[in-house]
């Protein structure tokens, strides 16, 4: 850059001068570093299908208008114990609470010990639960605000629905159309009132 510009003053001083010798050479952008030859750009991994990991026992399989078949599997995961509903065809878990036949619980808790699912003192309080016919049963809890209950509901058919339901403050009980994890004590107690016929209680 010159030290005096066409218009008789210090090129860095002057208002038009200056401006024009910067957009004459604008920064570079820096540049890529370059693939090797033969290389190929890694792919973000995709969303997967969950997938059954640990050990599990199954009832069914069964059938509903949403899916051609599906079983009910009893899971072990952290924490405790997961019941929830998958197609035969393959894929994910159904985002609903699961539907088995009513008979068909004494025999998936049955498997479930056999085959290692739950143990010890969890095993023999499940296995009690089961030991008569089934009816309906509930297990409370309270999560922060709110209520919340697992129950063991007889549907048509001879089916029964394993479900968490929660009630808020200011609003009645909403079933929640997903999966259920929860310790195996809390099944056990749900399964007991099932197995027994008994009427759930009222909350107090």
């Amino acid at each position: 850059m010159p030290l005096f510009c066409r218009h008789n003053r210090h090129t860095v001083d002057c208002p038009i001068c200056s401006q024009e010798g910067v957009s004459a050479a604008p920064a570079g952008r820096p540049s890529r570093p370059s693939r090797p030859a033969g290389t190929k750009a890694k792919k973000k991994p995709g969303v997967e299908a969950r997938t059954v990991s640990g050990r599990y026992a199954a009832a069914g399989p069964y059938e509903d208008d949403e899916v051609s078949r599906y079983e009910v599997r009893l899971e072990r995961v952290p924490g405790g114990l997961r019941l929830a509903e998958w197609p035969l065809a393959g894929g994910q878990l159904r985002v609903r609470a699961p539907v088995l036949e009513a008979g068909d619980l004494p025999g998936l808790v049955e498997r479930a010990v056999e085959q290692g699912v739950v143990s010890g003192a969890d095993a023999e309080k499940l296995a009690s639960a089961v030991a008569a016919e089934s009816g309906k049963g509930v297990s409370r809890g309270r999560s922060g605000d709110f209520w919340e209950e697992l129950r063991a509901e007889p549907l048509e058919a001879g089916r029964l629905r394993v479900g968490r339901w929660i009630q808020r403050p200011g609003s009645g009980w909403e079933l929640q159309e997903t999966p259920v994890m929860l310790p195996a004590t809390r099944f056990a107690e749900a399964f007991t009132g099932a197995a027994s016929g008994a009427s759930a209680p009222a909350r107090p």
